[in-house]
């Protein structure tokens, strides 16, 4: 799956990566990505997720093909 991150959370990935494990979860995702960089876990733990363009919840499903984009929170002026 490809996954895609955006603003703060570039300091901790990779801008775009591959995540070939067998996820199951939105959730599931997000403690993955903690546990690939503990330091990011509070940022993740605020962050929103997209599948496909749609806005989803943790409790989305994940296929193996899907481009999950990683939204940290923003704020703005």
């Amino acid at each position: 799956m490809k996954i895609e991150v955006f603003a703060a959370l570039k300091n901790y990935f990779s801008k775009e990566f591959e995540i070939t494990e067998q996820l199951e979860t939105v959730a599931d995702l997000r403690q993955h990505l903690k546990n690939i960089n503990p330091s990011s876990s509070q940022l993740i733990n605020m962050c929103r997720f997209v599948v496909q363009e749609d806005l989803v919840t943790d409790a989305h499903p994940l296929l193996s093909n899907d481009h999950v984009v990683v939204l940290p929170p923003s704020s703005g002026g």
